[in-house]
């Protein structure tokens, strides 16, 4: 069992910055592929990146790439995502996810830890 708490959402007005976090503890979790996902209001949880055990594949959502950054710091057993140039469409709650193996994907139903989610709410 890999468990995950997100934070670091928040208001920030259109153009800002955030960093979410995303720390993780259980069952060897440095050895578990990485995501994040959000879900918007009345929409379906999508994808927004994706990380590989040892950080060395990552990949983006279109819609949040060069803007966003997806990183870890496996000493800390930590995942962060780093949100640039936020617009109004970036909002949504933010979920962190894990998979039971070490290659990044794309795919909600691939993972099987999920995080509560933190709330990021972009003002325009």
């Amino acid at each position: 069992q890999v468990q995950l708490v997100e934070s670091g959402g928040g208001l920030v007005q259109a153009g800002g910055s955030l960093r979410l976090s995303c720390a993780a503890s259980g069952r060897t979790p440095s050895r578990n592929a990485m995501g994040w996902f959000r879900q918007a209001p009345g929409k379906e949880r999508e994808f927004v990146a994706t990380i590989s055990w040892n950080g060395a594949v990552t990949s983006y959502a279109d819609s949040v790439k060069g803007r966003f950054t997806i990183s870890r710091d496996n000493a800390k057993n930590t995942l962060y995502l780093q949100m640039s140039n936020l617009k109004p469409e970036d909002t949504a709650v933010y979920y962190c996810a894990a998979r039971s193996t070490t290659a990044a994907g794309l795919r909600a139903w691939e993972y099987d830890y999920w995080g509560q989610g933190t709330q990021v709410t972009v003002s325009s």
